[in-house]
């Protein structure tokens, strides 16, 4: 992202938010994996979003018509002893020249200078919770002023979550970010059909998620979006399973869910294949079913359409579907009026996605699904879960997980499928694993 993008996004959420009123939002704090090691660190996304600034002990202000500068920076000074150990620090000219900040000041001198950034405000944007620490001193903050007010110092009356408008501003997707987006797309599909042709019985699932992880890597990616899942037969049935200890059986199936993160922005994709190189004829009869119920999901992907369009339209052909193979009985209508493919499919078919893979937005608006408009991106991951052991099923069908799933862009004429170059038709897979 260049410094133009998150200057535009600064200045598109002070417009919404109006004179006499100020945003503040803290930086992700640094986490602790054990004792003193930490975790790679990753900035939070909403931070992210308006500062492209990527260190810790940070706070962003934004203060509309401020003369001295509407972007103030707090953030960490200069350092050359801490440098030598963990890396440059930007420091206040830094945070100036290189990341757009119209004026900063070290992050230790905060509790002098933000109050004073607070008076005669009347708004002030934070979002509480997200930070309980970081919530009281803004509290703090606003306190010490209100004990001035003999001296005629007003002080914000009104607290607003920033979510409010900066979740709206996310949910609708930029040139900029959909560039990074097809960017993560297009190194998760290499990943994903270099799985595919790593794949052999005797292997174990971590072995297939170290090839995800390669080729993140090797392409530029900043590793996982989020914990691969990679789980061969009866793992395939626990929808969050991310142990990937077992080893790959002769039969089985074998589904991944894996996504790279580049720039910041994620990517997110399902596939199933065989642990063999070949389907079943059992497992051929479900894997197409749930093909079917995606094609016809992303078909309901199209503006005008409501957020729940797709997920009626994968329920609808998989009901049908599961009637047909005998894993359901009764009429479809009413099977789907009571739910009962629930047993076998038990999650929705999609959620936001951007910077984060669960990534922000209403889902509703006013209480009804939300209208699916140009520039929103959404998964569409329909899948059938069979557990074993069940005598009312049809022992060919029992440990048998399968999800397909892509990332898809809503535009003016319908949608576009970022990730449709991974494999899963049933033909172009065994190709690919026979390669």
């Amino acid at each position: 992202m260049t410094q133009k993008e998150f200057q535009r996004r600064r200045r598109h959420l002070m417009d919404l938010m109006g004179e006499q009123s100020v945003a503040i939002l803290p930086a992700a704090p640094v986490r602790y994996r054990n004792r003193d090691v930490e975790y790679p660190y990753r900035q939070d996304s909403d931070f992210y979003y308006l500062t492209g600034f990527p260190e810790p002990e940070a706070v962003m202000v934004l203060v509309p018509g401020r003369a001295h500068g509407e972007y103030i920076l707090f953030c960490r000074e200069k350092d050359e002893k801490m440098e030598i150990w963990h890396g440059k620090r930007a420091g206040q000219e830094g945070a100036v020249a290189e990341y757009g900040a119209d004026d900063s000041f070290p992050i230790d001198d905060i509790d002098d200078i933000l109050p004073g950034l607070l008076e005669d405000k009347t708004r002030v944007f934070h979002t509480m919770g997200a930070h309980p620490d970081f919530d009281q001193r803004v509290i703090g903050w606003v306190n010490r002023l209100r004990k001035l007010a003999r001296a005629g110092i007003h002080t914000p009356g009104e607290f607003i979550s920033l979510d409010h408008h900066l979740h709206e501003m996310r949910l609708f997707k930029s040139a900029a970010e959909l560039k990074a987006m097809r960017k993560a797309a297009d190194i998760s599909i290499q990943a994903h059909i270099r799985a595919m042709q790593a794949c052999r019985p005797g292997l174990k699932e971590y072995q297939i998620a170290a090839e995800l992880n390669y080729v993140f890597q090797r392409e530029g990616a900043a590793g996982p979006a989020y914990e691969s899942i990679v789980g061969g037969g009866a793992n395939a049935c626990v929808l969050h399973y991310v142990t990937n200890r077992d080893t790959l059986r002769k039969g089985d199936l074998l589904l991944i869910d894996a996504g790279a993160e580049y720039d910041y922005y994620a990517a997110d994709i399902s596939r199933t294949f065989p642990v063999s190189g070949k389907f079943s004829r059992a497992q051929r009869s479900l894997y197409d079913l749930v093909l079917e119920a995606q094609q016809a999901a992303i078909e309901a992907v199209k503006p005008g359409n409501h957020w729940n369009d797709p997920h009626d339209a994968a329920v609808r052909v998989l009901t049908e579907g599961m009637v047909k193979l005998g894993l359901l009985k009764g009429a479809v209508k009413t099977l789907i009026e009571k739910e009962k493919y629930r047993r076998f499919y038990m999650h929705r078919t999609g959620h936001w996605l951007g910077m984060d893979v669960h990534d922000v937005g209403d889902y509703k608006v006013d209480d009804e699904w939300r209208v699916l408009e140009p520039g929103m991106v959404l998964t569409i991951e329909p899948g059938l879960y069979v557990a074993g052991g069940d005598p009312k099923v049809p022992k060919k069908f029992w440990n048998t997980g399968i999800r397909i799933e892509d990332d898809v862009l809503v535009t003016k004429d319908g949608c576009e499928v970022l990730t449709e170059g991974a494999p899963k038709a049933p033909a172009d897979i065994e190709a690919v694993m026979a390669g």
